[in-house]
C-alpha cells in the first residue's frame, strides 16, 4: 500500500473522528459529563483511553501542546468524571452526530468495520501509544459507535507516527507549528491560542529554525521545505502499514470519502483547524 493511499485515508478518517472535538453536542456531553470547558473536555476525552494519568503522560503522547495547558486540565478532568464515562460519553455523542451527518450510517459501518477492524489487528503498537490503548478499549456493541472508535484508532495510528517523525527529525511541538504555519499562512496567533504557546515560545522557535536555515523570517527556505516534504511523506509511509495486504481495502476509502465530504460540507468541522487536514 502506497503513501498516497495512506494519505487519502487520513483526509477521509480525520474529519470523521474530528466531530468528537467540534460538533456541539460531543461538546455538550463532555459538560454534561462534568468536565469543565472545552479544553478540560478535550484532554480529558482524548486521553481516557490511558485511564486516570497525570498530565506527563498527556504531554508526552499528544507533543505539540504547551506543558502547561495540559496541567490545567490533567489530572483535575479525573476528580469530576472517570475516565470509563468519559469514554461512553464520547463514542456515544460522536456516533450520534455521524448519525445526523452521514447518509445511511448504519450500511456505511457494515460495509467498513470488518476491513477497518483487521487493519488495526494487524498493525503494530510499537511506539504508538495512543494508537494501543484505543485499540485495546471494548468493542461497541453499537455499529455506529463501533464504526467511529476503529476510525479514531486507526487516526491516532497515523498521529503516533507523525510525532515519531517529529522527533526523529528535532522538530519540537512549538516549531512544528512555526513550520506548518510557514507553510500554510495564517496568523501566528490561531497556533498560540490553540496549542498554548507563548509569543517568546513562538519566537525563540522560529529562531532555532532559521539557526538550521529551515526559516527565513515567516518564510520556508528550500531546505525547509525539503524537510517538511520528507516528514509527511515519512509519516505517510509509516501510516500505510495496518492497509498492507487487507483485501479490497481500496473500496473502504471509496465508501468512507463521500461520508467525510458530507461533514466537511455541513461545517460541522471548521477548516482551517489545528489538525492541519483539508476536506477531503
Amino acid at each position: 500500500m502506497d503513501n498516497a493511499f495512506a494519505r487519502a485515508m487520513w483526509r477521509a478518517l480525520e474529519p470523521l473522528h474530528a466531530v468528537t472535538y467540534f460538533a456541539p453536542e460531543c461538546r455538550a456531553a463532555n459538560k454534561a459529563v462534568g468536565l469543565r470547558g472545552y479544553w478540560m473536555g478535550y484532554f480529558g476525552a482524548r486521553s481516557a483511553p490511558f485511564g486516570p494519568v497525570g498530565p506527563s503522560v498527556v504531554e508526552a503522547t499528544f507533543y505539540n501542546f504547551h506543558p502547561a495547558m495540559i496541567r490545567r486540565a490533567i489530572p483535575d478532568a479525573w476528580s469530576f468524571a472517570t475516565p470509563e464515562a468519559i469514554l461512553e460519553t464520547r463514542r456515544t455523542a460522536a456516533a450520534s452526530v455521524l448519525h445526523t451527518l452521514v447518509p445511511d450510517l448504519p450500511a456505511l459501518a457494515e460495509q467498513t468495520l470488518p476491513r477497518l477492524q483487521q487493519s488495526i489487528d494487524g498493525a503494530s503498537a510499537s511506539g504508538r501509544p495512543l494508537f494501543a490503548a484505543n485499540r485495546d478499549l471494548p468493542t461497541p456493541e453499537d455499529p455506529a459507535q463501533a464504526f467511529w472508535q476503529a476510525v479514531t484508532t486507526l487516526r491516532e495510528h497515523r498521529g503516533d507516527g507523525h510525532i515519531a517523525c517529529l522527533l526523529a527529525e528535532g522538530i519540537d511541538g512549538c516549531e512544528a507549528h512555526v513550520l506548518f504555519m510557514a507553510f500554510s499562512g495564517g496568523p501566528a496567533s490561531f497556533w498560540l491560542e490553540n496549542r498554548g504557546f507563548t509569543e517568546s515560545d513562538w519566537t525563540a522557535a522560529r529562531s532555532r529554525l532559521e539557526s538550521r536555515n529551515l526559516l527565513t523570517g515567516d518564510q520556508l527556505t528550500d531546505e525547509g521545505r525539503a524537510l517538511r516534504t520528507h516528514i509527511e511523506s515519512r509519516t505517510d509511509a509509516l501510516a500505510a502499514a495496518p492497509y498492507r495486504d487487507i483485501p479490497n481495502i481500496e473500496s473502504v476509502l471509496t465508501l468512507l470519502t463521500p461520508a467525510a465530504k458530507a461533514i466537511a460540507h455541513s461545517g460541522a468541522v471548521p477548516y482551517p483547524n489545528p489538525m492541519g487536514a483539508d476536506p477531503a
